[in-house]
């Protein structure tokens, strides 16, 4: 088994020159990715409540929800032979092949779901799939063709951590809403006096609302940011972000859990508790996931005016610089202004970070990462 592990990495690390077009790559990593969505999917279906999110089972409830699950475990099965055939080394097609076989063997798309008990506990691997997909769709094509690091591969090093840490703070989404959503929902029982306020929020325009939001949490964010570098015992937590090598959508998944936690739910008090309406929470939501995988994507382009009015991914390639004028720079998400106002602007005109990382050494490996704050020193 370790074995085979060890093959299936090494061709998805494969150099370019061995992943060609005709060389059967594309077919089976594509079949690998149609086989992982099915099987997710059957699993949802099958268990819906440990491996699905509550919030979308309208999804699984639409009329083309099912014929779409089927095409894309046919998909895996025809892509996964066209790999076998074209391509000598047959790690990538036979993984695909035992993803699809799992998936149909399952149900396929006419699982029904089973009696489990449901002790009200759920990993949202649904939300998994969708997220991965719908994420990666947008940004691997991109930086394929227009990338900043010409030479930087979609599985560069590191790949499979930050795709783990994606998996758990999907799955965890429970657990992190649970304990995001608690400073807010304190605050709301001691402030019930404010309904005309919320009321009046809640009456703008929803643009208005938005906008409002991302001002907000911008601000909260910036100094939640600037304090996980500035404290020795925070940074230690961050440290684990700073600590990828490489740059690209995938990168920003790679937050410490208690981090994640933490950062959620200081941001979540002025959007819970100010009478924004659900719609307006949700867009932001939504432009946040897109946006946090842009800010890290591996994307060509200075865009020096507009770095200058809200935050583009060389502005916060900086951030995460190893050179010395890196250092504690760039703490905004969206907008640039905070920096400038309070003294970490850093936006060299054309200019990219030679380099990523931290200067000391983090451990590789999720466990490790999760100890690390716990056991470093200095």
């Amino acid at each position: 088994m370790a074995g085979f592990l060890k093959a299936l990495t090494r061709d998805l690390e494969a150099p370019i020159e061995a992943r060609g077009f005709g060389t059967g790559w594309f077919a089976g990593f594509f079949a690998i990715l149609l086989g992982c969505v099915g099987l997710g999917m059957v699993l949802a279906l099958r268990y819906p409540a440990w491996l699905g999110t509550p919030a979308l089972a309208a999804v699984k409830n639409l009329e083309g929800f099912r014929p779409a699950i089927h095409a894309v475990i046919l998909g895996s099965y025809a892509l996964a032979l066209i790999s076998l055939i074209l391509r000598p080394r047959k790690a990538l097609g036979f993984t695909a092949l035992i993803l699809a076989l799992i998936a149909g063997l399952l149900g396929g798309s006419g699982a029904e779901a089973r009696e489990v008990h449901d002790w009200g506990i759920f990993f949202g691997l649904d939300f998994f799939v969708l997220n991965l997909v719908m994420t990666g769709l947008i940004f691997a094509p991109i930086e394929r063709f227009l990338p900043h690091h010409a030479k930087q591969r979609l599985f560069r090093t590191e790949w499979r951590e930050d795709l783990f840490y994606y998996l758990i703070s999907s799955m965890m989404v429970q657990a992190l809403t649970f304990l995001a959503f608690a400073p807010s929902k304190a605050v709301l029982s001691v402030s019930g006096g404010f309904a005309g306020f919320r009321a009046l929020v809640g009456s703008q325009p929803l643009v208005l609302q938005v906008i409002e939001i991302m001002l907000l949490t911008d601000f909260v964010q910036y100094w939640f940011h600037r304090a996980f570098h500035r404290v020795p015992f925070l940074w230690g937590f961050h440290a684990v972000h700073h600590s990828a090598k490489a740059m690209d959508w995938l990168a920003g998944a790679r937050m410490h859990f208690f981090e994640i936690a933490a950062l959620r739910g200081v941001t979540a008090i002025p959007m819970m508790t100010l009478g924004y309406t659900p719609t307006a929470l949700q867009i932001y939501i939504g432009l946040v996931y897109v946006y946090s995988s842009l800010l890290h994507a591996n994307l060509r382009g200075d865009f020096d005016r507009l770095g200058r009015f809200v935050a583009t991914p060389r502005f916060h390639h900086w951030h995460h610089g190893l050179e010395k004028e890196a250092v504690d720079v760039n703490f905004a998400i969206h907008f640039p202004f905070l920096d400038r106002v309070f003294g970490t602007y850093y936006y060299p005109a054309g200019r990219w970070p030679e380099g990523y990382g931290v200067p000391e050494k983090v451990p590789n490996g999720y466990v490790a990462q999760f100890l690390y704050p716990f056991r470093r020193k200095g």
